[in-house]
């Protein structure tokens, strides 16, 4: 039987260890968007901190040349149009007030754990079983639906590996009756962000994205 499960980027779900869980989100000034930045960053997608202070869509960063800050949640601008604060799920790319910041909402505690749907079938539950604690990065990171303001990423099953440098981390899976179908795609994952910027121990630098997607 498929899945019912699409495509929602990462939600946050839980927390490692024993650490409340609020999946809250740190905004205002501490995350920002550029002004002019005419990237669209889709509700559940992973940002990346670039080297002028701001955050952006992950961008090229599939290789790791630059870590995860976290998850985008949505934003707040002034708008051009209407002159009020306006609040989203996602950031268009463009319709805020060039006087006002763009301040966002990012999920970006390092023990912070998400659910994110498979791409692809996992064969069976033996074999998702071997993956956990595996690494894995994202089917497409940087894409999403204007409509609903969601991230279309999914976790890329074809490039589980151990290679330290994927974005993700394989904790395990929800038990979900309705997509609990090894043998199809959309299997929630749960799954943590691997060398998360914030993180105490990382060391992968701020940097600027590439044109490419993830």
């Amino acid at each position: 039987m498929a899945n019912t499960n699409g495509a929602w980027g990462l939600k946050p779900v839980g927390k490692m260890g024993q650490n409340s869980n609020s999946t809250g989100v740190s905004g205002y000034s501490l995350y920002e968007i550029k002004n002019d930045n005419s990237n669209e960053i889709f509700h559940g997608s992973p940002v990346i901190p670039l080297s002028t202070g701001f955050i952006d869509i992950v961008g090229a960063a599939a290789g790791g040349s630059v870590s995860l800050v976290g998850v985008f949640m949505g934003c707040k601008y002034v708008s051009s149009t209407t002159g009020k604060p306006t609040w989203s799920n996602y950031w268009p790319g463009s319709g805020a007030d060039s006087n006002h910041p763009i301040e966002a909402y990012v999920a970006d505690d390092p023990n912070q754990l998400f659910v994110i749907a498979t791409d692809a079938s996992w064969t069976s539950k033996a074999t998702a079983r071997a993956g956990v604690f595996s690494n894995a990065n994202f089917d497409s990171g940087a894409s999403g639906s204007t409509t609903t303001g969601l991230s279309s990423a999914k976790l890329d099953i074809g490039s589980i590996n151990t290679t330290n440098s994927l974005h993700l981390r394989i904790m395990g899976w929800e038990d979900d009756p309705s997509n609990s179908d090894f043998s199809a795609a959309g299997i929630p994952a749960i799954v943590r962000l691997n060398n998360s910027f914030n993180a105490a121990t990382g060391s992968i630098a701020a940097g600027t994205p590439a044109t490419t997607g993830v």
